[in-house]
């Protein structure tokens, strides 16, 4: 076991071309990994007298954890890098003559195979589940977490497809290009914050929800041309922080990077400002130590793993929810059961939660094994079952959205 996994480990070092960017693969690794994380540990169930499972977060009733979000959104980080990798995919594809919509047609088809691969699987498995005496509120509860994190792949998205254009803003301005979706965001925040907040409409906030994502993609994009220096940012790193802190104390946006039930403001569905200074403090501080990360990884031990999960990037986004499910779902029909049917609401639950993890990781990859195959070009599949499989994706969508 331990000679294959040392031949396994040896054999990625030998495929991995010289010129690769390995921070920027570690980067987009740790990133990745803080959603699930971020999922599992944040993210807790009540059982209903029928024995339904409804959401709930332990940061409802311990705020003291908010801190821990700030770690574990990570978002501004993954697009930072995505610009950074765009821009690069982007050079590479235009050197060989091939034009914007051939590769943004690449681009998106690789987002696009897994979230509709995960939806068409939980829409035939629906039916399926209820047979077995899964409660529709069960059911429910489920399907709004899987779809909860594909919001991320429609706004990136959106920003992969402006990325010719972030090209050329960041040659005209360098880092000042990720300043005006800044702004945006700033403007709209007071216009919904501020002293006119009784007068505005509700679908307000959802102007930032590009510009408040396009920020870190653009500082990524300006990084991949080359124009973000490690003295801009320096300039990230102490003025987002400064910015956060300014953000918290003296205007009272709400301490966690996620949403709570029960709070009336919100700072990542659509971002705030609070988001903006977090990702550009964390921007300026993978920027630092890009160097430093990339000498780590020249270790194979260290590059394999990396790899490995950059390999399997949107099946981990895709299907972390379900892992945590295979093993919350059973766990209702045998009722109390610490760390996962019981409220979140004690710090034993989070050591109980904690607890649970590894199984939800290994669930993962199990569950990794067969499902990756979206991933990859569906070359053999028939227009018929693509067809098929776009019904049950939005029939999926409809039920979790509660439109149905």
């Amino acid at each position: 076991m331990r000679g294959a996994l040392r031949r396994a480990v040896r054999s990625i070092e030998d495929r991995t071309p010289a010129h690769r960017d390995r921070a920027i693969d570690g980067l987009r690794a740790l990133a990745l990994l803080a959603v699930p994380t971020g999922h599992w540990l944040l993210g807790g169930f009540t059982r209903d007298a029928e024995g339904a499972l409804h959401n709930a977060s332990p940061l409802t009733a311990l705020g003291f954890l908010a801190p821990l979000s700030w770690v574990l959104q990570m978002l501004g980080v993954f697009f930072l890098v995505g610009g950074c990798a765009s821009v690069r995919s982007y050079r590479r594809a235009t050197a060989r003559g091939e034009s914007a919509a051939r590769w943004l047609g690449g681009r998106l088809a690789r987002l696009g195979r897994p979230v509709l691969g995960v939806t068409a699987v939980w829409a035939a498995m629906l039916p399926f589940l209820y047979g077995l005496g899964v409660p529709a509120a069960t059911l429910r509860t489920g399907a709004t977490l899987v779809i909860q994190p594909l919001w991320f792949v429609g706004v990136y998205a959106g920003v992969t497809a402006l990325t010719p254009y972030c090209v050329r803003a960041a040659r005209r301005l360098g880092a000042w290009a990720a300043v005006p979706p800044a702004v945006c965001v700033a403007v709209v925040d007071f216009l919904r914050y501020g002293p006119y907040a009784d007068a505005m409409p509700s679908w307000l906030s959802l102007l930032n929800l590009l510009p408040g994502w396009m920020f870190a993609y653009q500082l990524g994009v300006t990084w991949g041309e080359k124009r973000l220096g490690k003295r801009a940012a320096w300039v990230l790193l102490a003025g987002g922080a400064a910015l956060f802190a300014l953000l918290l104390l003296a205007f009272h946006y709400p301490a966690s990077m996620v949403g709570v039930p029960g709070q009336d403001r919100t700072n990542s569905h659509p971002p705030s400002l609070l988001v903006l200074a977090l990702a550009a403090a964390q921007s300026g501080a993978a920027v630092l130590l890009h160097d430093r990360i990339a000498r780590l990884l020249r270790r194979p031990a260290l590059w394999a793993p990396v790899v490995v999960i950059n390999l399997s990037a949107m099946t981990i986004l895709c299907w972390h929810q379900t892992a945590m499910l295979t093993a919350a779902v059973p766990a209702s029909f045998l009722g109390t059961v610490p760390g996962l049917t019981v409220v979140p609401d004690t710090v034993g639950w989070i050591l109980e939660r904690l607890a649970w993890m590894p199984l939800f990781a290994v669930a993962l990859v199990l569950i990794a094994r067969v499902t990756r195959r979206f991933e990859a070009p569906w070359t053999g599949t028939t227009l018929v079952r693509r067809a098929a499989a776009a019904l049950l994706a939005a029939g999926f969508a409809v039920f979790a959205l509660g439109l149905a």
